[in-house]
């Protein structure tokens, strides 16, 4: 699907999504439980992949009476008790690295072998160091193609035990294994032989695991505990535990992953005189909640009520800075958004690592943000957008199906003289079904063009 944005100022209330990184750790630890409520989730195409994987290891995943999945305000999980069955049939997990990556662990669980497979941008993506790991800890864990993606074979069940995985490739191999580790028999000891990254993430699992009643714990190299995962040399989860959130539900925050759109949005193209205000941003565990202070270190006049969960953000001659991505790899394509419009130079470093998600985020930003007329220098490690070289003009640019990269070139597409068309505008589905219409709401000036 074609979108069509046009040069507008926004102004107004919104409210943020669901986290999808909250969503999918939840879904599967109440498919890990006997059945536990998950309120205000975020339904989306990649979430819909983690019910599905629910469903296939013998849970339930369902709206209330009369409602469909995409409209619940509630879903229903009825677990499998931390022993998953052997699926049916191969699980898709679409386009959901999250999804395979935690499934993966839930399948060493089951007493027999599954099948895991994705769309073509999942099954170019890395998995290799969650398989070896697999593998150490006795699990039959293989790519059918022998090169360390999908389509993937597991064949359980996983004892538990001591592992020695990276960190700098992906934090969710180490959410994988905390989150069925708590349901072995022995537990599993993580020992990261690299420093880890985007340990933000590994913080929102180490609190939702609390929420549901499982204590896994961040270690130093004396193995002495730490109170969050930055800086861990590894981390332990005790076996024989059982997940069960207080009174039997667990209610989602919203999404900072998100918000920065809409704050990126209230930044570059808030009416004069005007704010912005979004609604839902409740403090937690999310590294992206660091776009508040990105914006501000900018220039951008934004205030957060963190007692209220609001925030609102006004229009503001914005300044290039520096940012290091290392555990905020999602807000690199809404700080380059920014930095198109900036004066100066932001420069984003420290974010190999966000070439390896559901496209190469760094080229893509680069090579799209210089189709609308910036000025651009991409390194291996760093992205540079010079803003004060920057003329933004309306033009065709690729969202190269990335949720991500689509939302943030509609930003820069508001401060961009003319018409932006925007291709692959659906793929917002994957966190932000409603972007369009919220930004619209707010007064963007956007078109959506039909589906092919």
């Amino acid at each position: 699907m074609d979108v069509h944005v046009t040069t507008s100022t926004v102004r107004g209330t919104t409210r943020a999504p669901p986290s999808k990184s909250y969503t999918h750790r939840a879904l599967l630890a109440a498919g890990y439980s006997d059945g536990a409520t998950v309120r205000s989730p975020l339904v989306s195409a990649d979430t819909k992949a983690t019910a599905r994987a629910v469903t296939a290891f013998g849970g339930a995943v369902e709206a209330g009476s009369g409602e469909s999945l995409s409209d619940a305000d509630a879903l229903a999980v009825d677990g499998f008790g931390g022993r998953p069955a052997v699926p049916d049939d191969v699980i898709d997990c679409a386009n959901s690295g999250t999804t395979m990556r935690l499934v993966t662990a839930a399948a060493a669980l089951a007493d027999g072998t599954t099948v895991l497979t994705g769309d073509g941008s999942l099954r170019s993506r890395p998995q290799g160091p969650l398989l070896e790991a697999l593998g150490d800890l006795g699990v039959r864990a293989e790519s059918t193609r022998g090169n360390g993606q999908a389509p993937l074979v597991v064949s359980g069940p996983l004892a538990g035990g001591e592992v020695a995985i990276p960190g700098d490739v992906s934090s969710q191999y180490v959410t994988a294994l905390l989150m069925a580790g708590a349901v072995t028999e022995e537990g599993i000891a993580i020992d990261l032989t690299t420093p880890l990254k985007s340990a933000p993430y590994v913080d929102i699992t180490l609190e939702l695991l609390g929420d549901f009643g499982i204590e896994a714990t961040p270690v130093d190299d004396d193995g002495d505990a730490l109170d969050g995962a930055a800086g861990a040399a590894g981390f332990v989860v005790d076996g024989e535990q059982s997940y069960a959130p207080a009174g039997g539900s667990y209610t989602v925050p919203g999404d900072f992953s998100s918000i920065s759109y809409l704050v990126a949005a209230g930044a570059v193209a808030a009416e004069p005189g005007e704010a912005v205000r979004i609604e839902g941003a409740v403090p937690s565990a999310q590294g992206d909640s660091a776009i508040v202070e990105i914006a501000e270190r900018m220039g951008a006049d934004i205030d957060w009520d963190q007692e209220a969960g609001v925030i609102t953000v006004r229009r503001s001659e914005l300044s290039g800075v520096e940012v290091d991505v290392g555990d905020t790899p999602d807000l690199l394509p809404t700080i380059a958004a920014l930095g198109a419009v900036a004066d100066g130079d932001t420069r984003i470093t420290n974010c190999e690592h966000v070439r390896y998600k559901e496209t190469d985020r760094v080229a893509a930003m680069a090579e799209e943000l210089e189709t609308l007329g910036a000025e651009t220098t991409e390194e291996r490690d760093a992205l540079t957008i010079h803003g004060s070289e920057s003329d933004l003009r309306g033009a065709d640019v690729d969202g190269r199906a990335d949720h991500r990269i689509v939302m943030s070139l509609a930003v820069a597409a508001l401060a961009a003289e003319g018409t932006t068309t925007i291709r692959g505008g659906e793929h917002v589905d994957v966190s932000f079904p409603d972007f369009f219409e919220a930004m619209a709401d707010l007064g963007m000036a956007v078109e959506l063009g039909d589906e092919e």
